[in-house]
This record gives C-alpha cells, sequence and structure tokens, in this order.
C-alpha cells in the first residue's frame, strides 16, 4: 500500500537542520507524521565544516521528528547544496544492432549510464544526469524515445556535479548519526517538487531559493531543468550586514531582519523607530526602520543581480511565462517578491509546499522555510514511483507470452506462470486424490 511507504527527509541547511517524516494518504497527497529541527552550528555555505556539531544537530532534529510520529528513523533523503555544486551539458549517443525493433527502455538507461562515465573534473562527483531532449536518427526534439524506431540515439544531458569532499562530509555526518543515506538530491530539484506545479515547469518557470547561507537556482522549461546555479549569497550575510550597520548582535539583528525587515527601502516609514536593548549597563539603542530596509535592500539587489546573470547565461529569460517563484526562509522578508518584479521584470510569487501537503498537524511545515525538507520527502516517493513503474515496464507481459483464461474474472495471465501452476495442480491431484486421467 502507498501510505504503508514512509520516507524521511533531511535538509542539512546553514541555519537550521530539519527532519519531516512523511507518507502519501490514499488521496496521494503527502501526510507529515513528524518534523523536528535544530540550531545548525557546524554548516557554513552549505559545506560541513565541524562533524561533531553537525552530527549532534542532526540527532537532535531526527529524535525530535521520531519522538512526534512515534516512527523509528533508518534511512533518510539528504540535500545538498553549497557553492561547490556545477552543472553543465553534455551530448551522448549510442548506435543501436540493426535487428533490434523498437528503443526500449533498456536503450535509454544504458545511455544515461554512459554519461555517468564521463570526464569531470579532479575532486568532483556527478550526483545527477537528467537527461533534456532526445534526438533519434537525427530527428530532434523528441520527449520520449521509447517505442520509436531508430539505430542511432542521442541527447542532451544535464549533468550536476559536487566536491567529493562535501558529499563524504555529509555521509560522514548522516552515518555518524546512525541513519543510512538512502539518497543524495540537490537541494533547488528537492524544493522545485515542492513548490511548483507540472504547468509551472511547461510554461517556463525560475526557481530561487534564498536560504541561510545560499540561493539556490533552479529553471525549467517545457518540462525539463534547463539550468541550475547555487549563489554564494543568502539571508546570514544580510544578517551580518545590520549587524555591522546597526552595531547590534548577531541575534538582535536576526531578529530585526525577521520582525521588522523590509526589502525596499521606499515603503518604510521614516519616523518609525525601534529600540532595542543595550549592552550591559549601556542605554538601549534606537534603530531606524527606513535605515534598517536600505540596509536589506542593497544586499537583496546584489543577489537578484546574480539571479539576472544567471537567467540570462541559461539562454532562456524570456521564455519563462512562469516568471519567478520564490521559496526558503528568506522569501518571507516582506516586499521581497515585488523587489524582483521591478529588477527582473519578471512576475513572481511566494511558493509554499501546499499543493502537495494533505491535512497536516503541523502548520509550520507550510512555511517556505521548509519548502526544501518536504521536497526531499517527496523526491523520496518520486524514486520509489520511478523504480514501480521501470520494474512494471521490465516486467511487463508480451503479448506472445499471454493467454486468455475463462472465468468470472477473465484476465491475461503469463504462460509460464500458468503452466507451473497447472503442473502443480496435477501433482496434488495425482498424489492427494489419484489418477488425474479425468482433469
Amino acid at each position: 500500500m502507498e501510505n504503508d511507504k514512509i520516507i524521511v527527509g533531511l535538509d542539512i541547511g546553514t541555519t537550521k537542520i530539519c527532519a519531516i517524516i512523511g507518507r502519501k494518504n490514499e488521496f496521494g497527497k503527502l501526510e507529515v507524521l513528524g518534523m523536528g529541527k535544530a540550531v545548525s552550528d557546524g554548516v557554513i555555505r552549505g559545506i560541513v565544516t565541524n562533524i561533531d556539531k553537525t552530527v549532534n544537530s542532526i540527532q537532535k532534529a531526527v529524535q525530535d521528528a521520531s519522538d512526534m510520529s512515534e516512527v523509528d528513523i533508518v534511512e533518510v533523503i539528504v540535500g545538498i547544496a553549497g557553492q561547490h555544486i556545477k552543472s553543465t551539458v553534455h551530448h551522448g549517443s549510442i548506435i543501436r544492432q540493426p535487428h533490434q525493433e523498437e528503443i526500449t527502455i533498456e536503450d535509454v538507461r544504458r545511455l544515461a549510464n554512459d554519461m555517468e562515465n564521463i570526464v569531470v573534473p579532479p575532486g568532483n562527483t556527478i550526483i545527477h544526469v537528467m537527461p533534456q531532449d532526445y534526438t533519434v536518427d537525427y530527428e530532434g526534439g523528441i520527449k520520449d524515445p521509447v517505442g520509436m524506431s531508430g539505430s542511432r540515439l542521442e541527447a542532451d544531458f544535464h549533468i550536476i556535479t559536487a566536491q567529493t569532499t562535501a558529499i563524504n562530509n555529509i555521509n560522514r555526518c548522516v552515518k555518524r548519526a546512525n541513519l543510512v543515506s538512502k539518497d543524495l538530491i540537490l537541494e533547488p530539484l528537492a524544493s522545485s517538487l515542492s513548490v511548483l506545479s507540472e504547468q509551472d515547469r511547461e510554461a517556463g518557470v525560475c526557481l530561487v531559493d534564498i536560504g541561510g547561507g545560499t540561493t539556490d537556482i533552479a529553471i525549467f522549461y517545457d518540462n525539463i531543468i534547463r539550468h541550475t546555479a547555487v549563489i554564494p549569497l543568502g539571508g546570514n550575510i544580510i544578517t551580518t550586514d545590520i549587524k555591522e550597520g546597526c552595531m547590534v548582535m548577531h541575534n538582535q539583528a536576526e531578529l530585526l531582519k525577521t520582525k521588522f525587515g523590509k526589502a525596499i527601502a521606499e515603503e518604510a516609514n521614516p519616523n518609525e523607530i525601534v529600540s532595542i536593548p543595550g549592552l550591559r549597563n549601556r542605554p538601549p539603542k534606537e534603530i531606524s526602520i527606513r535605515n534598517l530596509a536600505a540596509i536589506i535592500q542593497a544586499r537583496m539587489e546584489e543577489i537578484i543581480e546574480y539571479v539576472q546573470n544567471e537567467l540570462v547565461a541559461s539562454g532562456h529569460y524570456k521564455k519563462l511565462a512562469g516568471g519567478i517563484v520564490l521559496t526558503g526562509g528568506g522569501a518571507q522578508l516582506q516586499g521581497v517578491s515585488q523587489l524582483f518584479e521591478y529588477m527582473t521584470g519578471l512576475d513572481t510569487r511566494i511558493g509554499y509546499p501546499n499543493e502537495h501537503l494533505g491535512k497536516c498537524k503541523i502548520e509550520e511545515v507550510k512555511s517556505p522555510m521548509y519548502a526544501t525538507t518536504v521536497g526531499l520527502v517527496l523526491a523520496g516517493f518520486k524514486a520509489l514511483d520511478d523504480r514501480e513503474d521501470t520494474y512494471r515496464q521490465r516486467y511487463a507481459l508480451k503479448p506472445e507470452n499471454k493467454i486468455q483464461v475463462k472465468g468470472p474474472k477473465s484476465e491475461l495471465v503469463n504462460k509460464d506462470i500458468f503452466s507451473n501452476i497447472r503442473k502443480r495442480l496435477q501433482e496434488f491431484i495425482t498424489n492427494d486424490i489419484g489418477d488425474d486421467s479425468n482433469y
């Protein structure tokens, strides 16, 4: 049963480490059973810099999720991000035997497996191989070549690589937390599963996930991923700017950003002042909301310029009818979508991981901040579904191996299976009843 399968997503982020346990309900929606989170002290810009601190945070987040759901957690789907993530497009091809009539799923899989062996820069490992457009006998623009006739099969592949040491450190942390990493998923891909619809990906959309340490980008067009990038700037750099610009403590800067921050300075009231406690034996400090917004806007404009450059580099800037979808903790900043629209000229909205969620007792999980973790759980179910589909296609009954069995529930069955059943039935009759000549 679908609802018997439980998937755990583990997001190892710069500001927080979050674990979500989920299963599919009878309507195919994700039901969140438990959630746990912990402060991430050992991760900087998506890269693990302190193994012990990261392991402790993982254990706390997983334990809280386990206690809430009363489910023992063994396997997790882990997200990966960071400036070390690189993406390129490679072309691959295979020649099929002349006697083969049609392209099979095995041919497609063989072509994809060949791309796993391409040469990548030293110290990097391929984490995703995603096909884009296929070409059959020099006829391009084919999305699904299975069932077509042709001797030459080609495709462009979107190859995503990550630093090998970064992957090893993540796996080491997961293992030391007594967990098994079932799969490693690029975080913007996970986020796209939770906040984008199929119509968004078909029309063309740019997903911008503003996290604590990095801003992740994934561009889709014609239901195919076309470009990915990771910008080494996120919400933490804004907090640092506020800390230095307003001369306050780091935790005070974070509160100022989340409680009173605005992405557009002109929308802030110039007469609005917030007073925060001073250091020991010192008077309270007064902060102008307009000045606070000016600091935030300057850094957000820099992030948007990076996003704009990636949009232009992808070659799909003018094709994105779906505009930009913002998610992540930074998307909760007031006025950020309007600033994106003004600077990029594209329609912008905030992406919430609500479309794929069923009834949920944990309202907090519907925040853009948890889009990646929810997406990791959905990625786990998608992988299960893909494997089941592959199994069904690979072992599907072929017409020449089927016979019609008459009865109340007439259906097609495999000849070999039917012959085996008939043989065992005859043995039973012979051994336990007697002569089977009348049967």
